[in-house]
């Protein structure tokens, strides 16, 4: 089954373009971990929030808590589509990157994805 794919566009046929389960799974982590809480109307308690992290220090402490914020956001509300095995944290001066070891839970296949968020640029 295709979804569609994050962000919405619009595809070469003029249809909503589509992702594969792989994507679609990808897409969805990608839109939680960068998501702020409050940011959706309908669903306020929804997002880890890690943009606003970009700013607040490199330090051990800061990796060690973000990696157990972005462990309960993907239990929390990925838990019935990925078991969640590792999240390794790093960040600098201009970007926080996230490492996500994941199974799909529907095809049990094991995924390594990265997620990286650029400094904001004033």
């Amino acid at each position: 089954m295709t979804q569609f794919a994050y962000p919405f566009r619009i595809d070469d046929s003029g249809r909503s373009a589509g992702a594969g389960e792989d994507a679609h799974v990808r897409q969805l982590i990608e839109q939680l971990l960068f998501t702020e809480p409050g940011e959706r109307v309908n669903r306020p308690d929804f997002g880890a929030g890690l943009r606003r992290l970009l700013f607040s220090g490199n330090s051990p402490e800061v990796a060690s808590a973000t990696e157990y914020l972005v462990q309960g956001a993907l239990q929390r509300f990925l838990g019935d589509r990925v078991q969640v095995e590792a999240v390794q944290v790093s960040c600098n001066e201009e970007r926080l990157e996230v490492t996500v070891k994941y199974r799909v839970l529907r095809t049990r296949e094991a995924r390594v994805e990265q997620f990286v968020q650029p400094a904001v640029k004033p």
